[in-house]
Formats: C-alpha cells, sequence, structure tokens
C-alpha cells in the first residue's frame, strides 16, 4: 500500500514543491488530509487500476513531507507536498497544473484548500518553449513591459 504521508522525505533540487492550505473535515488529522491532496494530486486512486501492476508508482507519487499549523487560525495547515519531475509532461503549463489542481479541490476529506506557493525547478522551466511568435510580439500585444509574463 502507498503511503503519501513522508516525513522523512529529503526534497530534491527537480522537485516541483506545492504548499496548500488546508482545513481538514472534523476528525479528519492534518496528516491524513495531507496525504489526501498528495496522493489525489498524483498516482491516487480509489479504484483498482489493472495497470498499477505495471510500473512502479512510488517513482511518480506526489509526497506530503511536511506538515504546520497556521499561526492564529484553528483546525487550518500549511501542507508541503513534493512531486517527482517524471510525473509531468514536458514544456506542458497545463498538464502540470491539471495534475497539480485538477480535482484535489472537491476532495470530501478537505473543508476548504488553496495553493498557496509553487516552486517550479529550472530543470521543468528549461522544457518550456515560450510563445511560439517570441516574448516581444507577447509584449506588444499585451503593451506590457518590464516585468514577468504569466
Amino acid at each position: 500500500k502507498l503511503t503519501y504521508y513522508t516525513p522523512e522525505y529529503e526534497t530534491k533540487d527537480t522537485d516541483i514543491l506545492a504548499a496548500f492550505r488546508v482545513t481538514p473535515q472534523p476528525g479528519v488529522p492534518p496528516e491524513e488530509a495531507g496525504a489526501a491532496v498528495a496522493a489525489e494530486s498524483s498516482t491516487g486512486t480509489w479504484t483498482a487500476v489493472w495497470t498499477d501492476g505495471l510500473t512502479s508508482l512510488d517513482r511518480y507519487k506526489g509526497r506530503c513531507y511536511h506538515i504546520e499549523p497556521v499561526a492564529g487560525e484553528e483546525n487550518q495547515y500549511i501542507c508541503y507536498v513534493a512531486y517527482p519531475l517524471d510525473l509531468f509532461e514536458e514544456g506542458s503549463v497545463t498538464n502540470m497544473f491539471t495534475s497539480i489542481v485538477g480535482n484535489v479541490f472537491g476532495f470530501k476529506a478537505l473543508r476548504a484548500l488553496r495553493l498557496e506557493d509553487l516552486r517550479i525547478p529550472t530543470a521543468y522551466t528549461k522544457t518550456f518553449q515560450g510563445p511560439p511568435h517570441g516574448i516581444q510580439v507577447e509584449r506588444d500585444k499585451l503593451n506590457k513591459y518590464g516585468r514577468p509574463l504569466l
């Protein structure tokens, strides 16, 4: 059985790191809520899948590696989740965001969930091709200069 709460995990420079503000449902411990976020946003599923035996899901799973309470807020926690780059398609912002924030927000173990921070490693950002006509064309269209565009 996979476990998605792994406080002993040491993050790698190539991991995508996400910080989620989590409010678990009453009676759900923060470790279970953090593990649920990591599972639901990576390789976790509640149904038996015949392809599970074909590959090691441990290589692809998200890991909730740290949880801390939010100061001044009752029953709110910051859950830190690390995702291996192998989980994502190179050069696809859509794939990355769909995986990380796709259907995890409707998860029943959580009363509330918000993505607070996301660290994308250089190794992954280098796979993005950028705008098809170049950044200057995009800046000219948007009339936005001297700042990053997301």
